[in-house]
Parts: C-alpha cells; structure tokens; sequence
C-alpha cells in the first residue's frame, strides 16, 4: 500500500475519519475504497459506508481473500451500529477466520468483538460470555483493549453484577485514554453513568422510591423475598423462580407482595389477575387453583397463608422491584433509548416477536409522540430519546435463564 493510503489508515485508528478523508476522498481503488467507507460511518453516514464497502469488496476480487475479509467486517460493524441485526452472521465467522489464519490478530479480534455486541444486543449472555473468555485482550492494542472491557462491563449489567461492571469500567477508561480516541472515551463514560442513575423503582415498607443497580444488587444479595417485575421473577434465599412464562402467576405474587405483611382480597386478586369480577364460584375455584400453584413455585422461599377475605403472602421480608416507566411498551422503549436508529426487524428479533407486531407498537408510540421514524422502506429507521433520570438496563430482553 502508498503512503496516504497508510496514513489514512493512521487517521482512521485514531478516529479521525475527516483527515482521512482529507487523503483519499478522490481515490477510487479498492483500498480507499474500503477506507472511505470506514471513515464515512465514523462520522455517522452509514447508507454511504455501506456502499463503499460493498464496491470495496468486490473490487478486491476473490484473490485478495485478506483484504475482503477486512471489509466483510467493517460491513458487519455499520449493520451494528445501523441496528441492522439480521446480517449474515455466518459471513463474519468466515472472514474471522481467515484473519486469524492470516494473523491479522488485531482484525480478528474485533470481528469476534462484533460478534459478542450482536449477542449482547439481542439478550444472549451466555453465548456472549462464552465467547469473551475466550479471548485474551492482554497483547491487543489500547482501543481493543478498551473494547474488551467495554464487553466485560456489558454482560456483568445486563446481569445486574454492577461491582463486576465498575471494575471493567476502570480498566476500560485507562485504555480509552491510552488510545486517545475521543469517541471510545465517550463511549465509556455513557456506560459508568448508567451505574449512578436509578434503574427501577423500589416498593419497601410501604413506599416507592427509585433504585440504582448497586443498589439491586445488593438487594438481589439480602434474605430479603424480591418479586422483581423487570425480569419476572420471585428471589430469595439464594433461590431465582423465573415466571416469565407464568403471568398470572407473577401478577398474583406481584399483589402480594405489594400488600405485605397485610393480605389481599378474594376480589381484588380475581379482578387483577383474570380482569373479572368475583360474582360465582368457578372465578373462586380458579383463583383457589393459581394460588395453589403459586404456593408451590414458591416452596423454600415463602408460604401463603388464606385469611378471612383472601390471601396473605409469609415471608420475614418482601420488597417489589418494578420498571421505571409501567407501560405495555416499556421493552421496545428500552431498546430505543440507546439512542440509535432502529429497523423495526431488528426490533422484532431481540423482542423474540413478528415484525409486524413491532409495526403496530411503533405506530402507537409515534402518535403519541413517543417515537419518531426517517426513511422510507427498508431504510425506515425508529428513535427515541432516553427515559429521563433512567437507566433502562432492567428493561432489556433476557432469554430465559440468563440472570
């Protein structure tokens, strides 16, 4: 390669895409080609990115497996940063591989990078952790290092380890510095703000009051019996129940729990939980039967105990862990507050549900000016500003079984 083309490269390192530009804006071969594409979505222009990146690829041609392996994963990182999650994930492993037979370990890396994001983003911890410890970030350069960090800290909030995610947010912010790229310092300090921010709300003795992720993670580690309504789930002594598939069940736990250490009324759990009125005696025989299987889910962590007009939950402690903002869209609104443009696909697969269902949410949200849209087609687009004074990490999707 030429010397500008090199220095361009510099640049880009560095995250300077418009001195970059300011070298190879005019060139048309396939090298700054592939740079003009990189520099174009550091600076946010991501349909253009795109499209010099695909011209990248196929000038290269299929002997320069190297160098089109290279842009096969710029592609992958503006996908990312477009929320376009359904790029081909069989691709990126492809051109990682030939990378890394290469050793273009750098590269490498970061293609693995995006691939843990794309796991992260669509609530598959698990996979995603399995995939970090397998890497060792210790001989990479400072903004990889950073990044690696950055993934560590990621995986440990969405799983409510806020100590875990503290200490990767350190050791990511002195990388971030050592690299002295401006947009990965930024990047960093967005995610160390999240800690200091309340994430949920907390009814304890009676009252509500909002609560940071330090702070549930404490919780989460106390005697205390958490109905947590963020993630559907009872906790207690060391014990999770997932009811995330057991609505009914959560709601009447949730009633319980509100009411604590007083009981709730026959009426008032059937109209809650099934919407009814209580007025004959199959609405009582069903409650009768979901308390029962409540009480059974329930078994080591507390009992339920009928009194003279309902039910009373029996636990020596009991707190309720709710969102923030209570509103049937409040997954979809979590997402958006990233701040980045979202395809209404890619909404639908981390949301596990049919894209025309998002359709019809946005729909929603946008008349009552929750959301806006740009574009048109395919390249429609979806934002929304933050919750204010909210993180929106106990909103995010989970599967099932990652805490």
């Amino acid at each position: 390669m030429d010397s500008l083309i090199n220095a361009a490269g510099r640049a880009l390192a560095a995250g300077e895409p418009l001195a970059a530009l300011n070298l190879i804006a005019l060139r048309e071969d396939p090298p700054a080609l592939a740079l003009r594409g990189i520099a174009m979505a550091q600076l946010g222009e991501l349909a253009r990115a795109k499209a010099l990146l695909q011209r990248a690829v196929k000038a290269f041609g299929a002997n320069e497996p190297l160098f089109r392996a290279r842009c096969v994963v710029a592609e992958a990182e503006v996908a990312l940063a477009a929320r376009d999650l359904g790029w081909p994930v069989k691709a990126l492993e492809a051109a990682r591989q030939i990378l890394q037979e290469h050793g273009d370990r750098p590269n490498a890396f970061h293609a693995r990078y995006l691939q843990i994001r794309r796991l992260l983003l669509i609530g598959e911890l698990d996979q995603a952790e399995t995939l970090l410890v397998e890497l060792d970030p210790a001989a990479l350069p400072a903004a990889l290092r950073a990044a690696h960090e950055l993934l560590t800290a990621g995986i440990a909030l969405r799983r409510v380890q806020a100590r875990k995610a503290r200490a990767a947010l350190q050791q990511a912010q002195h990388a971030a510095q050592l690299a002295g790229i401006r947009a990965l310092t930024a990047e960093v300090e967005h995610a160390q703000r999240l800690l200091d921010v309340p994430c949920a709300r907390l009814l304890c003795g009676g009252q509500w009051q909002p609560i940071t992720l330090p702070q549930v993670e404490t919780l989460f580690a106390s005697p205390t019996l958490v109905v947590d309504a963020c993630r559907y789930s009872v906790r207690g002594a060391g014990m999770t129940v997932t009811l995330a598939t057991r609505p009914v069940l959560l709601i009447l736990a949730r009633s319980l729990a509100e009411a604590w250490p007083g009981d709730v009324s026959r009426e008032a759990l059937v109209a809650r939980a099934f919407g009814l009125k209580l007025d004959d005696q199959s609405q009582r025989a069903r409650l009768r039967v979901e308390i029962g299987r409540l009480r059974s889910v329930l078994q080591g962590l507390a009992g339920i105990s009928a009194t003279a007009r309902g039910f009373t939950l029996v636990a020596a402690d009991v707190a309720v862990l709710a969102l923030p903002v209570e509103d049937r869209h409040a997954a979809l609104l979590a997402l958006l507050a990233d701040g980045e443009a979202w395809s209404s696909s890619a909404l639908a697969l981390v949301l596990g549900c049919s894209q025309r269902q998002v359709q019809r949410e946005l729909q929603v949200l946008a008349a009552n000016d929750k959301v806006q849209a740009f574009g048109m087609g395919r390249t429609r687009r979806w934002m929304t500003p933050p919750v204010p004074g909210f993180a929106t990490i106990l909103l995010l999707p989970v599967s099932l079984g990652n805490g």
